[in-house]
């Protein structure tokens, strides 16, 4: 045991103040609210125990929760899979050396520090609103335009597209991952006549497989914790008719709207419970694509 600490000291002492604030200040909430997911409670009286019940509403007569768990799982389904082939598309692009290359990295860094703001949600809004930018846009190519936001069949790709243009965290990753992988690879493969497209398939992929892992882990817990863009675009309620009742913003309205804080904490339970199912399953699954330098035969 103290030859077990004594090499990993160094470890646990950079992880310190994420432990401290874990066990301090994130612990006791955490039980707290496991606790009163068996609950009735409205934040003004006392928390009224009510075991399963909270549960047995969600699964078998809430149907909001069934519509939330939709939204939530088609944008999960649809923005992770554009998020991250957009940010390997650029990264590739920014991979050919280019002599500004750290300023091209700040600019296309920029949106993923801005997107989870109000003002950008609220700027997004107006960009796709029946007078926005992108009919504008359109009406030069004499593409008749609607109001994106509004209409229940296209509300939900507006947040795509924002989760797409959000690409700058994974594009780093993506980025400093193919600085990676050895050159000698592309040029005895350029030496043999290999199409470019054979090059991506089999040498940018395979040794890509750890850092897209990586960026498939992080995004999908990420989509999953989508509230703020949801929250303005659908004035706080998911409309219109629930196409952007997104999971987070039905925990939140059920939280501090109604004041069911007993079933709120059900949701954020049926949540984390989700992400980290999968998450498993992404980890069970990685052991058959996901390959790296020290795996042995």
């Amino acid at each position: 045991m103290k030859r077990f600490l004594a090499r990993n000291a160094p470890g646990y002492l950079f992880l310190s103040p994420w432990l401290l604030g874990f066990f301090l200040l994130a612990l006791g909430p955490i039980l707290v609210s496991l606790y009163l997911s068996f609950t009735k409670y409205d934040m003004v009286s006392d928390p009224r125990w009510v075991g399963l019940a909270n549960y047995d509403y969600m699964f078998s007569r809430d149907r909001r929760f069934w519509k939330a768990l939709e939204v939530t799982f088609t944008y999960v389904v649809l923005a992770v899979p554009a998020r991250l082939a957009f940010a390997l598309a650029v990264a590739m692009l920014l991979d050919k050396g280019l002599r500004t290359i750290g300023l091209y990295r700040a600019i296309f860094y920029l949106p993923s520090l801005l997107g989870a703001s109000v003002a950008i949600a609220i700027l997004w809004r107006e960009l796709f609103a029946a007078s926005g930018v992108v009919n504008e846009f359109l009406g030069f190519f004499g593409i008749s335009g609607t109001d994106w936001i509004t209409n229940p069949k296209t509300s939900l790709y507006t947040l795509v597209a924002l989760a797409v243009w959000q690409f700058g965290s994974p594009m780093l990753i993506f980025l400093a991952g193919l600085r990676g992988i050895p050159r000698d690879l592309y040029e005895a493969a350029e030496i043999d006549g290999t199409p470019k497209w054979r090059q991506f398939t089999r040498i940018t992929l395979p040794l890509l497989a750890p850092v897209i892992f990586f960026n498939l882990v992080l995004q999908t817990i990420d989509a999953f914790k989508t509230f703020s863009s949801a929250f303005i675009i659908s004035n706080g309620v998911g409309a219109p008719a629930d196409s952007l009742l997104f999971f987070t913003v039905y925990l939140f309205n059920e939280a501090f709207k109604f004041f069911r804080m007993g079933y709120a904490s059900a949701l954020a339970w049926v949540l984390l419970l989700i992400i980290a199912a999968f998450t498993a399953l992404a980890f069970f699954t990685s052991k058959y694509w996901v390959h790296y330098d020290n795996d042995r035969d």
